[in-house]
């Protein structure tokens, strides 16, 4: 239809139907959302907004406000982290009508019937909510991108709305709207501003003099940084010491290095990490998972057979949206393009986690998967497959009969009423992903990261400090500690965090907490437990500013406290070790030291190793080299304590059932947690063999093999001969 007589048509938005679709998407988000944290971001946001604290650069202060106003809804008891991971639901529900709206927008110059139209929009939220990315980023809040989606989305809508009627003073407040929404979104995250590029075309292609209209134009500027106001908030959070305090932005060059991200500033866009083609095939990798996410890579010709389809699909609808919509393709074609080819040069990946396995770790990785950088891309393409699915609906439906109808200015043959509905078998295909990725996807009865930090705070002792590595043994544990005040007597120490000033500031200022025995491993229950007076790190927060980054140690040198004797060779050793030999030197033995079993050989890159104990998930540092006894045993992965880890597994643990339970490890760059219960389970059920104990040995090896089974780690059995105990 001619883009002159769209004014003729009789539209009328079909809210309520875009809202009956949006609750249920939303029924079937409650159905699997995540009933605690999870991996990776998970923690350190649910975290940051209970405590109302600053997660990592940018500090994300919409989320965080959003977040904080979540946790404090009287919701009938459901817990903290259920509260917020209800935000993540709800703005993709939320998102999910604003794609009805703007399929059924685009079906208006098509279809002249309104059931049909509604048809296409529910298709289109459906598919783009059950995507897998979109899914199983809206049942938990692992990110802020489903807040950052919901903006995108209500802001494409009003775009699309204002093409139909760019004059008049409903059209430049609709402006301003947008602008103001675009900078809230930059307040949520940078992806806020992904929707800048499409809104710019669609108004020069729409209303090419509104940039000379200079009132309106600062109106919008004016309006971009209002809505980024929630950054004003970090400053006076972060003087009030919040347990969570990335960045500590209280001077004005650290709010800039916050707001600009400094820490995590990518090379040049000329430097590729990535060739550009490979860059292109890990959106298509990613593009795979959504219509049937396979983890176990079983079904490979199915699922790349099902993208395939959808691909075609959505390519389908961006043809039929410019041939029938000139008006809405600007914005929402222009839109797509920053979504995918845009995005992925800006972005400028290394090759994905999971990528070419068959290249294996000869060319660089991220270290995890990072699908969810495209979120709003596969959800918006729901709208396109929509589109192209209703073209082939139609299609197939004029096999069996066409009758002539009056559309605005033009008399069309479209399909009888009979006709589409004998040919609607067609639209099962929309529902697809709801089936291939309701197991996949769905977080329903997951605990096993809150029960992993619960095990892991547990294998130190009380007044312990507990040295970690990164995101996914350090988040879950701040989740624990600040939501749901599990073990706050433990001082995490995270490696990669320590190298920074504020964060060394933010472990000295941290309040030494009382140790609930009553709450903690019965084991512990024995003896008293001093508690500490202070800091185990003895400096003031000038020292801490004035460490160094790092120090060359040029030959080997020996560290000496009491009888602990440890050898640094030649290495450039970070500010993190600094700090940590510092409080050996300083504090040791008067609060315990451990480090977690996923820091891997750091202990040993520190000369350590010939002191250490393994305790459950972490291994203690001891005053000098243990001692074989019944208990002590030295394996093949060092000193272990067999009486401490057998009741901690017996009569603590959480993890190894909660593994179980869930029954499938979609994300295989965390796989080493659950890795850590099987090799624990393993390394017991060997020690226990050889003392003769071989029921106590039967039952490790099943449960480790109960463990690897549910996460895809059965291999450690043939390479360990750990079924054989």
């Amino acid at each position: 239809m001619p883009p002159e007589d769209r004014a003729e048509l009789d539209y009328r938005p079909s809210y309520l139907a875009a809202a009956v679709t949006g609750l249920l998407v939303f029924l079937v988000y409650a159905l699997t959302l995540a009933p605690s944290t999870a991996m990776w971001d998970t923690s350190e946001y649910i975290a940051a907004a209970y405590v109302f604290g600053l997660p990592h650069p940018p500090g994300n202060p919409l989320f965080v406000l959003l977040g904080r106003t979540f946790a404090l809804l009287p919701l009938g008891g459901l817990s903290i982290a259920v509260k917020i991971n209800l935000l993540a639901a709800l703005s993709s529900a939320a998102s999910a009508a604003m794609w009805f709206l703007i399929a059924e927008r685009v079906l208006v110059t098509w279809l002249p019937e309104r059931w049909q139209r509604i048809t296409g929009g529910a298709l289109a939220a459906i598919m783009g909510a059950t995507a897998f990315t979109v899914w199983n980023q809206s049942v938990v809040n692992e990110k802020v991108y489903t807040v950052a989606a919901l903006g995108l989305a209500i802001i494409s809508w009003l775009t699309v709305r204002w093409s139909d009627d760019p004059d008049g003073a409903k059209a430049d407040r609709t402006l301003v709207l947008i602008a103001y929404l675009l900078g809230l979104g930059y307040a949520n995250h940078m992806m806020g501003f992904l929707a800048g590029p499409a809104v710019a075309i669609a108004v020069l292609v729409r209303r090419p003099n509104t940039i000379f209209r200079w009132g309106l134009l600062l109106a919008c500027v004016a309006a971009l940084f209002i809505g980024m106001t929630p950054f004003l908030t970090q400053p006076i959070r972060s003087a009030h010491f919040p347990p969570i305090n990335e960045g500590e932005p209280t001077t004005w060059k650290a709010f800039w290095d916050n707001f600009w991200r400094i820490q995590y500033l990518k090379p040049a866009l000329s430097d590729r990490q990535a060739p550009f083609f490979s860059q292109l095939g890990l959106w298509w990798f990613y593009f795979k998972w959504q219509w049937f996410r396979d983890p176990n890579g079983a079904n490979g010709f199915t699922q790349t057979a099902l993208a395939v389809v959808f691909f075609l699909l959505g390519a389908a609808g961006g043809w039929v949206h410019w041939k029938r919509d000139r008006r809405s393709f600007w914005y929402f074609g222009t839109f797509m393009f920053t979504l995918t080819l845009l995005l992925i040069f800006y972005l400028n990946f290394k090759y994905g986690h999971s990528q070419a396995p068959q290249l294996g770790e000869s060319v660089p990785r991220e270290v995890r998967d990072r699908d969810y950088f495209f979120i709003v891309s596969f959800a918006a393409w729901g709208v396109w497959a929509a589109l192209g699915l209703i073209w082939v609906w139609e299609g197939i439906a004029e096999l069996f009969g066409v009758t002539a109808v009056k559309l605005g200015r033009e008399t069309l043959e479209i399909p009888t009423r009979r006709s589409w509905i004998f040919a609607s078998w067609v639209l099962l295909l929309g529902f697809v992903p709801l089936a291939t990725n309701w197991r996949a996807a769905s977080r329903a009865h997951q605990t096993d990261t809150r029960d992993f930090a619960h095990d892991l705070l547990d294998s130190v002792e009380p007044y312990g400090v507990l040295v970690t590595a990164g995101d996914n043994d350090t988040f879950p544990l701040w989740y624990a500690q600040e939501v749901e005040g599990i073990r706050k007597d433990v001082l995490v120490l995270c490696t990669s965090l320590l190298n920074t000033d504020w964060y060394i500031r933010q472990m000295i200022r941290r309040p030494v907490y009382e140790y609930d025995a009553a709450k903690g491993p019965a084991l512990y229950r024995e003896r008293t437990w001093p508690r500490p007076l202070g800091s185990p790190i003895h400096m003031t927060l000038l020292q801490a500013d004035a460490l160094p980054e790092g120090m060359e140690i040029r030959s080997p040198q020996l560290f000496k406290k009491d009888r602990i004797e440890a050898t640094l060779q030649p290495q450039m050793l970070e500010r993190a070790s600094i700090v940590i030999l510092r409080i050996i030197r300083d504090d040791y033995p008067a609060r315990p030291v451990y480090f977690s079993r996923t820091t891997g050989g750091y202990a040993e890159s520190l000369g350590l190793n010939s002191y250490l104990l393994t305790q459950g998930l972490a291994r203690k540092l001891l005053p000098q080299p243990p001692t074989p006894s019944r208990d002590t045993v030295l394996t093949a992965e060092g000193w272990l304590d067999l009486s401490t880890s057998v009741q901690l597994w017996d009569n603590d643990f959480l993890g190894p059932q909660a593994v179980i339970r869930r029954g499938l490890w979609v994300d295989r760059a965390s796989v080493s947690i659950p890795y850590i219960y099987v090799a624990t389970a393993l390394n017991l059920a060997q020690v226990l063999a050889q003392r003769g104990d071989s029921a106590q040995a039967m039952r490790m090896a099943g449960a480790a093999r109960r463990v690897a089974s549910a996460t895809g780690l059965e291999d450690m059995f043939s390479s360990r001969g750990a079924d054989r105990p």
